[in-house]
């Protein structure tokens, strides 16, 4: 590919990657409570975006079981928390674990050769189930009650503090980014990228291509159960409206605005589109026509996301492993 970065600027791009969140350490100080209670959302928003992107762009299949996956981690960490009592903190990778089985469950029809379309209805199916499970399962999830999270301290401080939560939320962005950004350069982020372009192609190479798919739907899961679990301390308490629809939209938002397949992508499609409808509460019942206008706007000026702006503006932003999804 032309206007590959050289190794120069790919040094560059490294100490970028954690001179941000290093420089995101002060924010707390320059920020009100509920500027950070926005940012920290921001945060959730990339992870689940980045999971969404994995799926539909990374990999190249249509499908919409994201929302599934972050209910499941955000009810998993609630659950464990409530019920268990096992604090909040140890829950985010116990979330994680239990979005992956979702992912593996979500994407057990790709081992029996189903795709596109296909695939797409099976896994909203599998998100609707979902939600129809927080609603009907009262004993274990509250029913349209929701599920509270219990008060809890970390370090002496509560875990309501907007700028605790923000260095944890901080932390978990950070390393599921990156070892994500790991996981598409290695061996395993080729085959998932040459199944994207043509996967019979791909398995005439005895690349197994039914399990790249599922191993991908699993770590989708992780990621985004990953992100459900801090969204369930971030807000406090559960809902099953919060995993309908609307999520999923605005999730498939991000990632076209972002750029589909791009890491970056999702990180700038989060947040603006996070950000965006604080902006305009200025324009009371206006709000959800200048946001669909915007989005519009944006995605006809750019058809391959905000990324692919700042790859145009400098080589130092394409990534490595990447290469234009249709």
């Amino acid at each position: 590919m032309s206007n590959m970065p050289t190794p120069r600027q790919q040094n560059l791009r490294t100490y970028a990657f954690w001179a941000v969140p290093a420089a995101l350490l002060f924010l707390p100080l320059a920020t009100n409570a509920y500027t950070q209670f926005i940012v920290n959302g921001m945060l959730i928003s990339i992870l689940v975006t980045l999971g969404f992107s994995l799926v539909i762009g990374n990999l190249g299949q249509l499908a919409f079981a994201n929302t599934a996956f972050f209910g499941i981690g955000a009810y998993a960490s609630a659950i464990l928390s409530a019920k268990a009592g096992i604090p909040w903190i140890v829950t985010v990778p116990l979330a994680g674990a239990v979005g992956a089985l979702g992912g593996l469950i979500a994407s057990a029809a790709a081992l029996r050769g189903i795709r596109s379309y296909y695939l797409a209805i099976i896994t909203l199916a599998f998100g609707e189930l979902m939600r129809w499970a927080y609603l009907h399962a009262k004993p274990l999830t509250g029913g349209t009650d929701g599920m509270p999270l219990p008060r809890e301290t970390m370090f002496g401080i509560s875990l309501t503090d907007d700028t605790l939560k923000f260095y944890i939320f901080l932390a978990v962005t950070v390393l599921l980014v990156k070892a994500t950004l790991n996981l598409l350069r290695s061996r395993f982020g080729r085959a998932v990228m040459a199944v994207r372009e043509n996967e019979i192609a791909t398995a005439s190479l005895a690349i197994p291509t039914a399990r790249v798919i599922v191993t991908t739907f699993a770590w989708s899961g992780l990621v985004v159960g990953c992100a459900g679990a801090l969204f369930a301390r971030h807000v406090g308490h559960v809902f099953p409206e919060s995993f309908g629809m609307l999520q999923l939209i605005a999730s498939f938002a991000m990632v076209l605005v972002g750029g589909l397949g791009s890491v970056l992508g999702a990180v700038l499609g989060a947040v603006l589109l996070t950000a965006l409808p604080e902006y305009l509460r200025a324009f009371p019942g206006m709000e959800e026509l200048f946001f669909g206008l915007i989005v519009a706007a944006v995605l006809v000026a750019m058809p391959k996301g905000l990324a692919s702006l700042l790859r145009r503006l400098s080589p130092v932003f394409t990534e490595r492993y990447y290469r234009e999804a249709p």
